[in-house]
């Protein structure tokens, strides 16, 4: 097994990923989320907020949560789904995904149980494979319908990504595209800007993205990049000051060096038949500061693409 802090306050156990150049992912056992992720410098990559409620079965704001099988208010069941408040266990057979090192990576699988059922009735096996290397963090989530019937669902993975400040980023690889826009009761817009810049709230689902999205945070002079595959849409969060002010677990002044930016199957939702196996994949990359949008050369990638 990968390297075991021990227990949180709840018996959920935490679990340290790490590779040789120093980099690490810090992942809870309860609700299958990723919850830190450092770079060499030991600089963190991902929001948490301050004031986070690590007391299950409350779901932890920041990091990666896991968002199935709704997201947001898209449905009828509890916001984001019920499997970000659960307890997760290790997968010991991720096949057909070939053994992983248990340094970098670790397995997880959740299962629906008779409680999950009631809420939701369809049998599920929901298992995440989650990665470190030099540079890059990478998620392979799947969901296979054991049921004897046919289900659909939507699946996210919410990005609370670190910024610098929120006034000085900018999200390329979404212009042109259709979105709904969720303070507008999910009317349909087209985004007219050449770059998503921030100086309000904004919540929207970017639909028909392409697999490669830019936050370039000019005040930390670095770019992390997201690469998608499985995962249609994209989400654009930040709840801005009103907002946040309303949040209880969120500190007032978070929303400056927070943004957002999801991997997501919400519209269309994922459609699986009996003992079929739907597979997505996102990594996220640090790359260097003279990214430009559409130009990327992979060999820049900070660090190579090991």
């Amino acid at each position: 097994m990968p390297l075991n802090l021990g227990n949180d306050g709840d018996g959920s156990s935490r679990i340290i990923l790490t590779e040789p150049r120093g980099s690490t992912a810090e992942v809870l056992l309860f609700g299958g989320q990723v919850i830190s992720w450092k770079n060499e410098r030991r600089e963190e990559l991902l929001y948490m907020s301050s004031k986070a409620q690590y007391k299950p079965p409350k779901a932890i704001r920041g990091g990666i949560p896991v968002c199935f099988p709704q997201f947001g208010n898209f449905g009828g069941l509890e916001r984001h789904g019920f499997v970000r408040n659960r307890l997760w266990s290790y997968d010991e057979d991720p096949s057909p995904l070939s053994p992983a090192n248990k340094q970098s990576s670790v397995d997880l699988i959740l299962k629906s149980t008779e409680d999950d059922l009631k809420t939701w009735p369809h049998s599920f096996e929901l298992r995440i494979r989650i990665t470190i290397s030099p540079g890059k963090l990478t998620l392979i989530p799947r969901v296979r319908d054991i049921d004897s019937k046919a289900f659909s669902f939507m699946f996210t993975l919410r990005n609370y990504l670190y910024v610098s400040d929120i006034s000085e980023v900018r999200v390329e690889g979404l212009e042109t595209l259709d979105y709904l826009d969720n303070l507008m009761n999910k009317e349909r817009f087209t985004e007219q800007a050449d770059a998503i810049t921030f100086d309000g709230e904004v919540d929207r689902v970017y639909l028909n993205t392409p697999t490669k999205i830019a936050v370039i945070d000019h005040e930390r002079k670095r770019t992390i990049e997201l690469r998608k595959e499985g995962m249609p849409n994209a989400v654009v969060w930040n709840p801005w000051d009103k907002k946040a002010k309303t949040i209880a677990d969120m500190g007032d002044e978070d929303y400056k060096t927070m943004l957002c930016v999801d991997s997501g199957a919400i519209e269309p939702q994922v459609l699986l038949k009996p003992r079929e196996e739907w597979k997505g994949r996102q990594e996220l990359s640090i790359v260097s500061s003279s990214y430009c949008s559409g130009q990327l050369d992979p060999r820049k990638v900070l660090y190579g693409d090991n």
